[in-house]
């Protein structure tokens, strides 16, 4: 007797073959207890309206953040940033002295290095940060997120010293990461802003990474003084916004988000032939 065969079943098994690579390949990133996002608030170059500003409107928010320091941190500094270590925010490294392609107010030129010499400085800037938090494990963020030393991209030279557990580069609004197992860990894009965005630009940037369901990082420079600098008040109004809506947003260390996408999600292994660009 010929046994009928079951359409419904055979278009089912069908449509779960063609289904497996696109879910394979997005590998969807489940957020802790059930958050919808999470967003990453970074701040470059050790300034002292962080300290100032941001930093006492983070702790009153009860929110976490990363800053990258540079060598700029000194006596007056450093017992603050070592205090802020120990309430659980990241230093992350931003290199010695902050090299970057030619410009008037930047007197370390990053034509004038290496890719050796630039992994050299930010080795020395881990044994600052060392004796600062103690911490042995470091993430990293491009000076200007600009990857070039002497005119050539020194990302996997980066990736060959394993000086930098993540590296954080630029961005803009559309920034949203949600493409987690393709993503190269040492060039990890952000929403750099340009100074000047008002509190309903940077809860708008917020409002869309949730949407996504993606992670949003956010790179700043100044907070109420300082360059590239947004005022107090806006910081504070994303901060108010993100403290409101915790419910739905994880708000952690660059480290801490990318460990927990990283504990699910398994990396594409980066081939550095394509990478590196010698430009």
């Amino acid at each position: 007797m010929v046994k009928l065969i079951n359409i419904d079943r055979v278009r089912f098994l069908l449509m779960a073959c063609l289904l497996m690579p696109v879910l394979t390949r997005a590998q969807q990133v489940h957020w802790p207890k059930n958050k919808k996002a999470a967003i990453v608030l970074t701040y470059d170059d050790a300034l002292r309206s962080q300290l100032n500003n941001a930093v006492p409107q983070l702790l009153k928010s009860g929110l976490k953040a990363t800053f990258f320091l540079t060598s700029d941190i000194d006596s007056t500094s450093i017992p603050k940033w070592r205090k802020l270590a120990k309430k659980g925010y990241e230093l992350g490294n931003h290199t010695l002295y902050h090299p970057c392609l030619a410009i008037e107010d930047n007197p370390a030129k990053s034509e004038n290095y290496t890719a050796y010499g630039m992994i050299r400085e930010i080795e020395v800037m881990d044994r600052w940060l060392f004796a600062v938090d103690g911490k042995t494990k470091r993430t990293f963020a491009y000076p200007c997120a600009e990857t070039l030393a002497g005119g050539r991209d020194y990302v996997d030279s980066l990736r060959r010293y394993r000086v930098a557990k993540y590296a954080r580069i630029g961005g803009d609004s559309s920034t949203i990461i949600t493409d987690f197992k393709d993503l190269d860990t040492l060039r990890i894009p952000s929403y750099g802003l340009d100074g000047g965005e008002n509190g309903d630009k940077l809860i708008a940037y917020v409002k869309n990474v949730v949407q996504k369901g993606g992670l949003g990082i956010i790179m700043i420079h100044g907070v109420g003084g300082d360059y590239i600098r947004i005022s107090a008040d806006a910081h504070q109004q994303l901060l108010n916004y993100l403290k409101d809506h915790k419910k739905e947003i994880w708000v952690t260390t660059f480290q801490q988000a990318l460990d927990e996408v990283y504990s699910q999600v398994k990396r594409t292994k980066v081939n550095t032939a394509l990478t590196s660009t010698g430009r």
